[in-house]
């Protein structure tokens, strides 16, 4: 079972999967190509509709059997919006996604950001991947209902003109399908650094500086996401925000990310940056030291696409305190647990290193690499000699704490942290991929 982080990920089993979100709230769902948009108003389904081919809606619980999705369907997006309609869903009991298999076992569990003023959250998108599909943690809020959703993805949704939303003063404007033409001349994103690092100095933190390759990371990703006109974490072509970072020549060690439509300026993407909690958090983060920006406007709506990147550059210090970091987070469940400590181990952390990075470059997740390499046989090459050897693995986590708790509320990780027989840990971590970040420890015995 994965405890997953927005923008994680995991594969599905084969078959019906069931996706439920206990509580007052209801469940929409958005069948796509790779286009991005609805073929039909058919492809929304909802609580008037609650059927189409290869989805069903019933209750608290959505089904989705890929097998069966219309013909040129590549993605299924899960909407989440609340009971009563128009109630923030920052009033409601906290959002938690359970992603169950045919056989009713528990795949994933996704718990985002507690949400403020919005009324949608876009939880999570299963999506074809070769010959199999997977599935991402999205999280991403809309503060104009169900409606603008619709017209994101392309469903004609017919309104009055006299009860259409008025334009949000920052972030995502009004979805009327009439946009207003752009102007003459965009507007420079010259002026975000010294705002953000204004915005820094007032929570303590150190400027940042704009780095060239995280720029042209951003206008790259901007630049798709206007194509598509949609919000989301990879393009069309499957790249990740992430995997052109890294493709740029950037490695990084932390990474966080603002993907916004609407704003007009600098001045307006700032603040709506600084709008939300877990935003403004990215913002003043004191970790990141670079940052690239850019935005592209959609040829079709006039809308603009900004695209945010912070980032702490990768070095040998850095990559050590974290690898340090969850030696220690973990020693500390284990001093709580009466157990042992666990000793650092060189020859264990190659291999653990090199498993994360081998996640990143062959764009897999799993224990079992594609050539068939398993734990014991990286730790074996790598010199190790210890006859009991464990794992575990995370990806999408973006700190030491992060990810030592996703592991402890997991059991079959927690009993792998909490295993007496161990004695010695090697950590690695390698930043890209489709989730951002790759954790491996690496237990001996």
């Amino acid at each position: 079972m994965n405890e997953l982080v927005a923008g994680g990920n995991v594969p599905l089993p084969d078959g019906a999967v069931t996706l439920r979100v206990p509580g007052p709230f209801d469940l929409s769902v958005i069948v796509t190509g790779d286009s991005g948009k609805v073929a039909g108003d058919g492809d929304f389904v909802f609580y008037n509709q609650p059927t189409t081919s290869g989805a069903r809606l019933q209750g608290d619980t959505v089904t989705v059997d890929g097998r069966r999705l219309r013909a040129g369907a590549s993605r299924v997006t899960v909407a989440v919006s609340p009971a009563e309609p128009g109630t923030p869903l920052g009033r409601l009991p906290a959002i938690a996604l359970q992603v169950h298999g045919p056989g009713g076992g528990l795949v994933a569990r996704f718990t985002p950001p507690r949400p403020d003023s919005e009324t949608v959250l876009l939880l999570a998108e299963i999506y074809r991947r070769g010959p199999g599909w997977k599935l991402r943690a999205l999280g991403q809020g809309y503060a104009d209902g169900l409606a603008g959703v619709a017209r994101d993805f392309g469903v004609d949704v017919a309104e009055d003109e006299a009860t259409q939303p008025p334009a949000a003063p920052s972030g995502r404007p009004s979805q009327a399908r009439s946009a207003p033409p752009l102007p003459p001349s965009l507007p420079s994103p010259d002026g975000f650094l010294p705002l953000v690092n204004a915005a820094r100095a007032s929570a303590g933190a150190p400027p940042v500086v704009l780095d060239a390759r995280l720029t042209a990371a951003a206008h790259a990703h901007a630049t798709g996401m206007a194509a598509r006109s949609a919000l989301s974490s990879e393009n069309a072509d499957g790249t990740s925000l992430y995997q052109r970072v890294v493709a740029g020549g950037y490695a990084y060690l932390a990474i966080g990310e603002h993907l916004v439509s609407g704003p007009r300026t600098p001045a307006d993407f700032v603040e709506y940056c600084l709008s939300g909690e877990q935003s403004q958090r990215t913002v003043q983060n004191r970790a990141y030291t670079e940052v690239g920006v850019a935005h592209t406007a959609d040829a079709r709506t006039g809308d603009l696409y900004w695209t945010a990147v912070w980032a702490t550059p990768l070095t040998p210090q850095g990559l050590g305190d974290w690898a340090s970091a969850v030696l220690r987070l973990t020693n500390s469940e284990r001093t709580a647990a009466g157990l042992r400590p666990l000793s650092p181990d060189p020859l264990l952390t190659a291999a653990a290193q090199g498993h994360s990075a081998d996640m990143v470059a062959r764009a897999f997740y799993a224990h079992t690499s594609p050539d068939g390499g398993e734990p014991w046989h990286r730790a074996s090459a790598a010199g190790s000699s210890h006859r009991a050897i464990g794992e575990n693995i995370a990806c999408g986590q973006r700190t030491p704490t992060e990810v030592v708790d996703g592991w402890m509320n997991s059991p079959g990780h927690r009993a792998n942290i909490l295993k007496p027989s161990f004695t010695h840990l090697g950590v690695g971590f390698a930043g890209g991929g489709s989730a951002g970040t790759y954790w491996t420890q690496l237990f001996g015995g």
